[in-house]
């Protein structure tokens, strides 16, 4: 190619000859480039692309509610009347979302997504890993193998040896990759879908697990947890994207930073005022101010936090205001998810439709776009 590039004629060659050695170069480079194109990962050609980019406050949906059409309805109508509220975050077992290996079952979040674009509101899709019961299962039945150990592990409170919940063996990289490839199926199908906002995964806590687990498979869970932001980013490299942080502390300052290696935000599931476990000097909470305008930040409001400003319950009861402006004030943050309980929902309208939420489309949270992104779209 470097011979064809620079070629060069006497005066004794024909002019003729010399129009179709330059008609050949031309057509050489034309298909090198489109070859070298080709080579590039989709992933990286799609990252320079802008990031959808709508900060605001988002309705947490009752898990077991969001496919019952009446109260969908209730919700719609609140959406409607409240401007400050930009849309909604519906919660998945990945169970629910592959029901059998490669089989995947996204009808509802294409129904949600239809009736949401409808009324100019968005979608935040939360895929579940970690249960607080014994009900069901966070992986599928299909996992339930050696080859991916069985997929689950059960875990306990701390000091307890009675079980609570079940959680990912996220250490196994082929549950890491079977993870991967549904929101690999997930991104074909969503990530240009202009009100498709984000998507979210619960608490870094693991519990106690049970039996025990080994220093090697902690830190080969959250070595996979990086690891896998990374496949996520590739499959939406123009969608935000989350993952709630809390414990343990000891692991949060590594991978913050390989979080940054794929513009993964910084979220944490609870807002609490007082506590110290996530106000700790190292706690997730000491983690926001550093990455205001760097990283996509967000917070929870679950309805732990309604009832008490520490975890213990020792400390007082938050009105609606104060765990807006913590999250706002101390956390900078961008996104705001309230979890919408039928005993408190009045009280988050009734903040919401205030006029300092309701004049801008951000409700009053900071809109920047964050600098790991080239760009955002907020239109």
């Amino acid at each position: 190619m470097k011979k064809c590039f620079n070629y060069e004629m006497d005066n004794t060659q024909d002019d003729k000859f010399s129009l179709k050695i330059k008609r050949a170069c031309n057509l050489i480079f034309g298909i090198t480039f489109v070859i070298g194109m080709s080579l590039i990962p989709l992933g990286t050609v799609n990252a320079a692309g802008a990031m959808k980019w709508h900060p605001g406050h988002y309705y947490i949906l009752t898990p077991k509610q969001k496919s019952i059409d009446s109260y969908m309805n209730m919700v719609y109508d609140e959406l409607q009347s409240t401007p400050a509220l930009r849309g909604v975050q519906a919660r998945f077992s990945w169970p629910e979302l592959e029901p059998s290996k490669g089989v995947y079952n996204f009808a509802l979040i294409d129904k949600l997504l239809a009736q949401l674009s409808s009324r100019k509101k968005r979608l935040f899709v939360h895929v579940g890993l970690k249960s607080f019961d014994l009900d069901g299962n966070v992986v599928p039945n299909y996992m339930k193998v050696p080859e991916y150990e069985g997929g689950q592990f059960v875990w306990a409170k701390s000091g307890s040896k009675t079980p609570k919940g079940r959680n990912v063996k996220l250490w196994n990289p082929k549950v890491r990759d079977r993870l991967a490839a549904l929101f690999t199926a997930m991104g074909k199908r969503y990530n240009s879908h202009p009100f498709f906002e984000g998507i979210t995964m619960n608490e870094t806590a693991l519990g106690n697990a049970l039996p025990s687990m080994t220093d090697a498979q902690e830190n080969g869970w959250f070595d996979n947890l990086a690891i896998l932001h990374q496949k996520i980013r590739v499959a939406f490299p123009n969608t935000v994207t989350f993952h709630y942080l809390n414990y343990p502390r000891d692991q949060l300052s590594e991978l913050i930073g390989k979080f940054k290696q794929s513009d993964t935000g910084i979220g944490c599931p609870d807002v609490f005022l007082e506590d110290p476990g996530v106000n700790h000097p190292t706690g997730i909470y000491s983690y926001y101010r550093k990455n205001n305008g760097v990283l996509p930040l967000m917070v929870q409001i679950e309805h732990a936090n309604y009832l008490n400003t520490r975890h213990d319950n020792t400390g007082f009861v938050p009105t609606m205001a104060q765990l807006n402006n913590f999250a706002k004030n101390e956390l900078d943050v961008n996104y705001i998810f309230w979890t919408r309980l039928p005993q408190y929902k009045d009280k988050i309208l009734e903040f919401l439709r205030f006029k300092t939420q309701a004049t801008a489309l951000s409700g009053g949270l900071r809109s920047n776009c964050p600098s790991a992104f080239s760009s955002c779209k907020t239109n």
